[in-house]
C-alpha cells in the first residue's frame, strides 16, 4: 500500500501527518509526504491520501487538490472536517515519524488537548473538549543528540492540573520552550504567571524570549490588560509578549475598534499579530489583509499606514488611523 500525505500549510511539521506516517509505516506501507499542493506528471497512483491544513484560508487549494487526488481525505483546524487521525484508524495513537522532516531537530506535541474556553471563532472545543492529560515533557522529547527545544502546540497549557508537573519536568530537563498557540492570558493567575517566568521560553526560532497570548475581542480588554499586569509582575515585561489579534470577526467591529486594539497593546510595548477572521468558502477582506501584513512584518513601526495603504481619504481604515493619532 502507498499512502500520500499532503503538508497543505504552516511552517512547522505537522502533528497529524506525522501520526499517520507512523501508523502507516508500522504496517508495511510505503508513505510519501509533499509540501506541493499539485499533482506532479511523475507523480504515481496511491492507494490513500491524506491532506492536512491548519489555516482557513488554504482552502482555496482544495477544489485543486480534489481534481488532481480524487480519493484524498481532508483534516485539520483549517477545514470543516472534524475527522481526527483516531477516528480514521480506530484507537489512540501517540506516536510520530520525524522522517518526512530531515531539517526539523527540535521535539514537537502536545502535553494536553482541549480547551477550558468556548470561542465561537474556534474548533477546539468541538474538536477536543475540555482540557484533558495527553503526554509528558520527557516523552515529547526525542532525546539525545537533539536540542533541548520543544514546540508545544497545546491550546491551553494550564487548563489541566498536569501543568505543575509540566513546568516542573521542564526546568529539572533545562528545556527551553515556545508556546505558540498561546496562553490563556485571560484566566491567567499569580501562580501560573510566576510558572512562565520560571521557565525559559522563546519564540518558534528559538532565538528571542515570547510568549504567545490573544486579545481576539474590544470587550475583553480590562481581562486581558489584567493578565498582562500579572505576567509583569511576575517578572515578564510587557516586550516579551506577542499578542493574535483577530480581525474579521466581531460583528461590531470597526476600524476604530480596530485601531484602538492596536494602539493600546503597542502603547504597551505588545507586539500585535493579526489574524484576519473569514468564512470558509468567503473572501478574505483585502484591507484586512494588508494590515495583517503591515502589522505582523513590523512595518507599523516604520512606515505610517496612510503611506502603506496608498489609498485615499476616503479609505476608511485611514480615516480611522488619523482619528486614532489626533
Amino acid at each position: 500500500m502507498h499512502v500520500l500525505l499532503i503538508h497543505v500549510d504552516g511552517k512547522l511539521p505537522n502533528l497529524a501527518l506525522m501520526k499517520l506516517a507512523h501508523w502507516h509505516r508500522s504496517q508495511g506501507h510505503r508513505v510519501t509526504l509533499i509540501r506541493r499542493r499539485r499533482r506532479d506528471l511523475f507523480d504515481p497512483a496511491y492507494d490513500a491520501v491524506y491532506a492536512s491544513a491548519i489555516f482557513s484560508d488554504s482552502n482555496k487549494f482544495f477544489p485543486q487538490i480534489k481534481s488532481d487526488w480524487p480519493n484524498v481525505i481532508f483534516g485539520g483546524t483549517g477545514t470543516a472536517n472534524r475527522l481526527t487521525v483516531e477516528s480514521l484508524i480506530g484507537k489512540d495513537y501517540e506516536f510520530y515519524d520525524y522522517h518526512d522532516y530531515p531539517d526539523f531537530t527540535e521535539s514537537i506535541g502536545f502535553t494536553k488537548r482541549g480547551c477550558r474556553l468556548s470561542c465561537k471563532f474556534c474548533v477546539v472545543p468541538q474538536k477536543e473538549g475540555k482540557p484533558y492529560f495527553l503526554n509528558s515533557i520527557n516523552n515529547i522529547w526525542r532525546g539525545a543528540p537533539y536540542p533541548r527545544k520543544l514546540h508545544l502546540l497545546d491550546n491551553d497549557f494550564f487548563g489541566h492540573e498536569s501543568w505543575r508537573d509540566h513546568i516542573r519536568e521542564i526546568i529539572d530537563g533545562n528545556f527551553h520552550v515556545c508556546l505558540s498557540q498561546g496562553i490563556n492570558v485571560r484566566m491567567i493567575t499569580t501562580e501560573t504567571a510566576e510558572a512562565l517566568a520560571s521557565i525559559q521560553y522563546r519564540n518558534t526560532a528559538f532565538n528571542r524570549r515570547v510568549i504567545y497570548c490573544a486579545w481576539d475581542m474590544l470587550k475583553d480588554e480590562q481581562v486581558f490588560f489584567t493578565g498582562i499586569n500579572k505576567l509583569e509582575k511576575a517578572g515578564i515585561p510587557s516586550s516579551h509578549v506577542r499578542a493574535y489579534m483577530l480581525i474579521g470577526f466581531d460583528k461590531h467591529e470597526t476600524w476604530d475598534r480596530i485601531w484602538y486594539r492596536f494602539n493600546r497593546m503597542v502603547e504597551r510595548d505588545i507586539e500585535p499579530y493579526a489574524m484576519v477572521f473569514h468564512k470558509p468558502g468567503e473572501p478574505a477582506r483585502t484591507d484586512l489583509k494588508c494590515f495583517q501584513r503591515w502589522t505582523n512584518r513590523g512595518l507599523y513601526r516604520i512606515v505610517p499606514w496612510a503611506d502603506y495603504r496608498r489609498q485615499t481619504k476616503s479609505d476608511e481604515s485611514v480615516a480611522a488611523w488619523h482619528r486614532a493619532a489626533a
